[in-house]
């Protein structure tokens, strides 16, 4: 088992100047971290990996269908297109920087709703899309961890059932599934048994508490969380995903009107003492 951070509390797009955040992290115990992919080239990525060797941290990538005109579901050809090349970008890039996993909601774009549920035809598009960006990602040793989000969030794959079935369909080593626990306690009639409802799929945990706050601060049952999880064989990442109000545009995205915790830097170092605990005692 390996402890991640993600980025996203502190910036959508890392850089040299979060070397000081990033050496913080390493002594505080993390094993690597998440970096938000929303822009940039593989040179930067590149970079920013060799950055990251120097301060001897792994990583792994979180990135999303930003906007409708890449929607891999859309009934528009020039958007379906859009959404692949999109995903190769992130593949691209993600090579560059030496991240294995590519975690997030690749599946539709976020924050968009139909007005209704999931249709067979945008179903049938989106095993298309995971295929081929499967193919891709493949030759690049990249895995995409697909993520399912809350109703309030997208409306194409809500529940680890949801999940678990739609890549039974597609059918395709690159592409899995994760688990968020934030996601779980809203959508889950039994969190804790829906880990094993996506084991088989499952190559990557987001560590979120029921508010996106510290972990071990709420309501989400860690200790039956570890417990399921360790029963599943689970030996990846266990990432902490927290937000903040620090980044206008991600605390709109998310929701977070209120503060959480009193600084990042209490997240992050009473998280890793959570999982670690936590994780003993499963």
């Amino acid at each position: 088992m390996k402890i991640g951070f993600n980025l996203l509390l502190w910036t959508p797009h890392v850089t040299a100047r979060h070397r000081p955040l990033l050496v913080d992290l390493k002594k505080t115990g993390y094993d690597g971290v998440e970096i938000p992919m929303f822009e940039g080239d593989p040179d930067h990525y590149a970079a920013l990996g060799e950055m990251l060797d120097e301060i001897g941290l792994e990583r792994t990538v979180v990135t999303i269908i930003p906007s409708v005109d890449k929607n891999p579901l859309s009934a528009d050809k020039a958007a379906r297109e859009a959404g692949l090349a999109h995903a190769k970008w992130a593949i691209d890039c993600s090579a560059a920087l030496g991240a294995p996993i590519i975690a997030g909601p690749v599946h539709s774009t976020i924050g968009y709703f139909s007005g209704s549920g999931p249709t067979a035809q945008e179903r049938k598009r989106g095993i298309a899309f995971h295929r081929k960006a499967g193919d891709y990602a493949a030759k690049k040793n990249v895995r995409i961890a697909v993520e399912a989000l809350n109703r309030f969030e997208c409306y194409f794959l809500t529940t680890m059932a949801q999940l678990a079935d739609y890549l039974d369909e597609v059918d395709h080593p690159a592409i899995t599934g994760m688990y968020d626990t934030f996601h779980a306690n809203i959508e889950e009639a039994d969190p804790v048994a829906a880990i094993g409802t996506i084991r088989r799929h499952m190559s990557h945990v987001h560590i979120s508490e029921n508010d996106r706050g510290t972990p071990g601060k709420g309501h989400v049952p860690w200790d039956a969380t570890y417990k399921a999880l360790k029963k599943a064989k689970y030996d990846g990442w266990l990432t902490i995903e927290a937000f903040g109000r620090s980044l206008p545009a991600i605390a709109a995205a998310t929701r977070v009107w209120r503060d959480f915790f009193p600084s990042p830097q209490s997240v992050y170092r009473e998280g890793i003492k959570q999982i670690r605990k936590g994780w003993a005692r499963a």
